[in-house]
């Protein structure tokens, strides 16, 4: 459909076109609340910036799936079914191995989460428990999935998870061969938290449309993980930093920035559908953004993200999102640029899955309608006479 044909839409009649279902409200949930204006996000009845400071990973997945948080004991117990769920099958790590080493890792990632399926006796099940249980395994295993990939494209022999440890312990320890240590494994934690839900953002409506055909739940996050690919979803963080590789150190970021406005290019990690004022998320990436900047002697990434930052809001009067501080964030832990989206969805699972059970529990079939703008009832035209 052509803008023209979308501009000529009368939005004062019904029907008429939300484009990107603007303003609609699809569902109700209890996985997380966001206040444009306030710049605040709720999850499950908690704030992000009280979850970021007490929380643990595991705690949160608990609290999206359950709306509550976890006693000790409970989460003693989601740890373990954790521990015990994080090997990959056999035939997974053959695929990591095998598979092209060009291969975008969100693209290897949405393949290698659609072959578990196949070695789950559980995956056709549609109970509350079954799924609960196929959240817990795919949670436990994504990490596994993604810091196997990256080794394999390595040259490197794949690391089998370990029997111990938090989720972004395991994560990091698989990644890069080595026990992290503890300000590492806390940076890790805090970003896994911050990305594990953000209510009807499209890879989350992508998992409860599939879910609502019924579909099981590998498929639900096999679509989300699909989704999430996109830049101007997930992959916008990964866009972020290749804009920064790109410039020299003695670059102009104020005179940069401002061309690219001139040119009506867009500048990855502003903006937002929601926010109208700075995303919550944004600030905790923020300070971790400054400490790893200096820890790691790449403060100018972290000085020409402040610049970008003022340029941004004196320009256009936006604020940066969750993509625009956590580029800088992973590239000073030493991940690859095209990691990035994967280490969201690695935190997303949890969101994706607690919507998934959510949906199912109270399920009607997603059928929007659709406004047709084109002609009816032309003429046939033999085949021989067209044009």
């Amino acid at each position: 459909m052509s803008n023209q044909l979308h501009e000529n839409i009368d939005t004062d009649k019904y029907p008429y076109v939300n484009r990107g279902l603007e303003g609609i409200v699809a569902f109700s949930s209890t996985k997380s609340a966001i206040d444009g204006e306030k710049g605040e996000l709720i999850y499950s009845g908690y704030n992000i910036d009280t979850l970021a400071k007490h929380s643990s990973f595991e705690e949160v997945a608990f609290l999206l799936w359950n709306d509550r948080l976890p006693n000790s004991d409970e989460l003693e117990d989601l740890k373990n079914k954790l521990l015990a769920e994080r090997e990959l099958p056999e035939p997974v790590i053959n695929y990591l191995n095998s598979t092209s080493k060009d291969a975008e890792p969100m693209s290897v990632l949405r393949t290698a989460t659609s072959m578990l399926a196949d070695f789950d006796e559980e995956a056709p099940l549609d109970d509350p428990d079954a799924n609960m249980r196929k959240s817990i395994r795919m949670t436990a295993k994504m990490p596994a999935i993604i810091a196997g990939y990256q080794r394999a494209r390595d040259g490197k022999e794949i690391i089998a998870p370990l029997k111990e440890g938090s989720t972004a312990y395991d994560f990091l320890y698989m990644l890069n061969g080595e026990r992290p240590g503890e300000s590492a494994e806390k940076t890790m934690d805090i970003c896994l938290i911050i990305h594990a839900e953000h209510g009807m953002n499209a890879s989350t409506f992508t998992a409860r449309a599939i879910c609502s055909t019924q579909a099981d739940i590998y498929s639900a996050v096999t679509g989300a993980i699909g989704s999430l690919k996109g830049p101007l979803h997930g992959g916008a963080n990964t866009a972020v930093m290749n804009m920064l590789l790109k410039l020299d150190k003695d670059a102009d970021i104020e005179e940069y920035i401002k061309e690219r406005l001139a040119e009506r290019k867009k500048v990855m990690g502003f903006g937002h559908r929601v926010y109208r004022t700075v995303d919550p998320r944004a600030k905790h990436l923020q300070a971790m953004a400054k400490s790893l900047a200096e820890e790691t002697d790449s403060v100018y990434l972290y000085e020409w993200s402040e610049k970008i930052m003022d340029v941004m809001k004196q320009e256009k009067g936006i604020d940066p999102n969750v993509d625009f501080f956590s580029a800088t964030v992973y590239y000073s832990m030493g991940i690859k640029t095209d990691l990035f989206t994967c280490i969201f969805a690695m935190s997303r699972i949890t969101g994706w899955t607690a919507h998934y059970i959510e949906q199912a529990a109270n399920n009607r079939l997603i059928r929007p309608r659709q406004l047709y703008v084109g002609e009816k009832n032309l003429p046939w035209t033999p085949i021989g006479k067209r044009k």
